[in-house]
């Protein structure tokens, strides 16, 4: 109980400090007239709490703080990194920067938070839904957003998705099991990188390698490639059927596909894993040396 408390007051202090750099790096950037705007939509949203001035407020920011890009230097990232782990801003622009900033420094129950943010998103065009998302990190009351996160999770945008699902370590928080799975099965199937995607590796479990297994089936039945990332999600648990699969991969894939299957067979808890990738010395050399890793295959 107390370290989950604990752990809960670690995770608001690091969300304040990332709100006090985010507010920081963007009033480095923009004149004071932007700044003075900005600060007077804060102050007005604190005291108004119909949704009117938040929807014109968020309207503007293009036009009042401009498109360039955030553009922050590897000092910027690591301090990021420092606020709240996996939170990755690298690609922000000045108006994500300002939308988020501005949402995040709302109040949280009262008036409701997630009312407004589930409000926001379901009028939001495509670069106000990837502003929206991405600030996921530093809003208030973030467990309650879930159900309209995953909402998000089901657009045909990949952008969009991409918001959710890269470099955001809200999904590795705040989703269950069924939520987590169906993320990283549908970014292999809209052809989207699973490298990004904080927590990766500390969150496979054996439903989801079943599940990329029969993904992966589907694929070969259609005569279609499998997306060598799979079998980073499969590796862990692979056993039996599992180890045909791979066996298969091992003697007919590309090259990139091959080392792939050796990275997950190397992470096997099957013995039976070691007599396969003895079909491949050189690659088992390298695996062993640290000259092969899944970072090598992004």
């Amino acid at each position: 109980m107390l370290k989950g408390m604990k752990a809960e007051v670690n995770i608001e202090s690091g969300r304040n400090a990332a709100i006090a750099l985010l507010r920081d790096w963007l009033f480095r950037r923009i004149d004071e007239a932007a700044r003075t705007w900005f600060e007077e939509q804060v102050s007005l949203l604190r005291s108004d709490s119909g949704d009117r001035a938040l929807y014109t407020a968020f309207g503007l920011m293009p036009r009042r703080l401009g498109k360039k890009s955030l553009a922050l230097s590897a000092d910027d990232a690591g301090a990021a990194a420092h606020c709240l782990e996996g939170w990755k801003p690298g690609d922000w622009s000045l108006v994500d920067a300002g939308r988020i900033l501005l949402l995040a420094r709302l109040p949280g129950s009262n008036p409701d938070f997630a009312r407004r943010f589930c409000a926001l998103c379901r009028t939001a065009d495509v670069a106000e839904a990837i502003s929206l998302y991405r600030g996921l990190p530093l809003y208030p009351e973030p467990a309650a957003l879930e159900p309209q996160v995953g909402e998000g999770l089901r657009t045909n945008m990949r952008s969009v998705f991409e918001a959710i699902a890269h470099h955001n370590p809200y999904p590795k928080r705040y989703f269950d099991t069924h939520r987590w799975n169906h993320m990283v099965l549908k970014a292999l199937f809209i052809g989207s990188g699973l490298a990004p995607i904080e927590g990766l590796d500390e969150r496979v479990n054996d439903e989801l390698a079943r599940i990329l297994l029969d993904f992966a089936h589907e694929r070969w039945a259609a005569d279609r490639p499998v997306p060598h990332e799979l079998w980073r999600c499969v590796g862990g648990f692979a056993r039996g059927d599992a180890l045909e699969d791979l066996a298969r991969v091992v003697c007919s894939g590309t090259p990139l596909e091959r080392r792939a299957a050796a990275l997950a067979l190397s992470a096997s808890p099957d013995p039976a894993a070691a007599a396969l990738l003895e079909r491949m010395p050189e690659i088992a050399q390298a695996i062993d040396s640290g000259r092969l890793t899944w970072a090598e295959l992004e």
